[in-house]
């Protein structure tokens, strides 16, 4: 370039911080994504070895607090209305499976109570969570 010249136009975009922003929020929502649960905090019952939990995708997730207080995915129902809630929630759904989350100071009559509503209501308890002996979280 000499002094005087005109100077040309170079329209070439850098893409390699757009690519970095990108690949950050990735691993971000990556991250967080099992984070984002449905339903109170429950403190499952341990177990020496659960099986495989599976995925959560189309399944409705029952779940009964340390004050017994049921829940439907994220939101809170009366013992009355369980049985209309639980079959509201499954609509037309042919093959949904309900899961069920007790806390573990609970006894074993708030889980029979809730199955046998559910069973009323039309649908399959696919299971109970649980958490292997000795992990930590939900």
């Amino acid at each position: 370039m000499r002094l005087g010249e005109p100077t040309r136009l170079q329209a070439s975009i850098n893409i390699t911080p757009l690519v970095d922003v990108v690949l950050v929020l990735l691993i971000i929502f990556m991250v967080m994504a099992p984070q984002m649960r449905k339903g109170p905090d429950v403190n499952l019952p341990n177990t020496a070895k659960p099986n495989a939990q599976g995925d959560e995708r189309g399944r409705i997730l029952v779940s009964i607090d340390e004050a017994g207080d049921l829940w439907i995915n994220d939101q809170p129902v009366a013992a009355a209305n369980f049985g209309e809630a639980v079959r509201a929630a499954v609509g037309n759904e042919p093959h949904a499976t309900v899961v069920v989350r007790v806390d573990a100071s609970l006894t074993f009559l708030h889980v029979r109570q809730a199955m046998q509503a559910i069973e009323q209501s039309g649908s399959r308890v696919a299971g109970l969570r649980a958490k292997r002996a000795g992990a930590k979280g939900k």
